[in-house]
């Protein structure tokens, strides 16, 4: 580490890891700075892993199923490093040339110029950026194909059209989520994902997987964040929850509650006053009308009582 703008801090004191690592924190706050969400809980393995991408400048490719806070969780991490950090999502719609850059025409002295508009990776190498590719397994292959040559840890990145060989500033990092291991959509549960080169696979240094919190740790974020809401009401939300996300598993749901929808429903029970009817209108109402059915009973396990389907 040589940027007079950094200090090593303590993994075990900064994140509670039983880990002697010493990782590289900037002193400042800069624009691209994450805040920091004081009740989120780290999941010990994905810490490790994505403090390495930080301390070692390792890639590192996160997995796991939507709602378990795969960005968040890198995110997170930077907060407390004062590390810039950047999403980019890998959607259908994204481009080579958003990636790259692209000729555009511009105003220069009340006369028309044509100059070229760096993208986001070229953007993003010449600082000292943690860039997050969300979606990676959703990437265009002409767009996985210029990701590539990234993957490699002083990977040099090559502008053709402007003759311009871009080396990575020491303080760029690369990380990535995804849904799926690469392999496509084998389940059935996420269409539109690609099947990843395994060329491009093997550059990722680390691959680590990411669960849904346990449910006491779970319970204890929807507490932190609806303080005025009843432990036993919290329990019995976060088990409706797990039961959504294991009939999402099994291929009974087509949709689940993240920790996300969870908060959601707790926050519209203090709305309405109504636990019922803040479920159906944070959950039930997205779930394909066969399957709310399927809804109602998790409900009826966890709350001992029916759940009216309409009002």
């Amino acid at each position: 580490m040589t940027d007079p703008a950094q200090h090593l801090v303590s993994a075990r004191d900064v994140f509670g890891l039983d880990s002697r690592l010493a990782v590289p924190a900037f002193r400042e706050r800069g624009e691209h700075v994450p805040e920091i969400d004081e009740v989120y809980r780290f999941n010990p393995d994905v810490t490790r892993a994505v403090l390495a991408g930080f301390a070692r400048n390792r890639r590192v490719l996160v997995q796991g199923l939507h709602g378990t806070g795969k960005s968040t969780h890198v995110e997170q991490v930077a907060a407390r490093l004062n590390w810039p950090c950047v999403r980019v999502n890998l959607d259908g719609q994204l481009s080579r040339l958003d990636l790259v850059g692209r000729d555009a025409v511009v105003l220069r002295g009340g006369k028309q110029v044509t100059e070229f508009q760096e993208g986001i990776l070229p953007w993003a190498l010449r600082r000292p950026v943690a860039l997050i590719l969300d979606e990676y397994d959703a990437g265009r292959p002409d767009v996985m194909f210029v990701i590539q040559r990234l993957l490699e840890r002083d990977g040099m990145f090559t502008l053709p059209d402007q003759h311009t060989v871009l080396r990575p500033h020491p303080g760029f990092r690369l990380f990535a989520t995804a849904n799926t291991a690469g392999l496509g959509n084998l389940t059935g549960l996420y269409h539109g994902v690609q099947r990843l080169n395994h060329a491009q696979l093997d550059r990722w240094n680390i691959v680590v997987a990411l669960d849904y919190l346990p449910p006491a740790e779970e319970i204890a974020i929807v507490r932190a964040r609806v303080p005025r809401l009843d432990g036993e009401l919290a329990a019995a939300m976060v088990a409706v929850a797990n039961l959504t996300r294991a009939g999402f598993r099994g291929g009974d749901l087509s949709t689940l509650m993240s920790p996300r929808t969870v908060i959601t429903w707790a926050e519209n029970t203090e709305i309405f006053g109504d636990c019922a009817l803040a479920f159906r209108l944070s959950f039930v109402n997205r779930c394909d009308e066969a399957e709310r059915p399927v809804v109602a009973e998790y409900y009826q396990r966890c709350f001992d009582t029916e759940l009216a389907l309409t009002a």
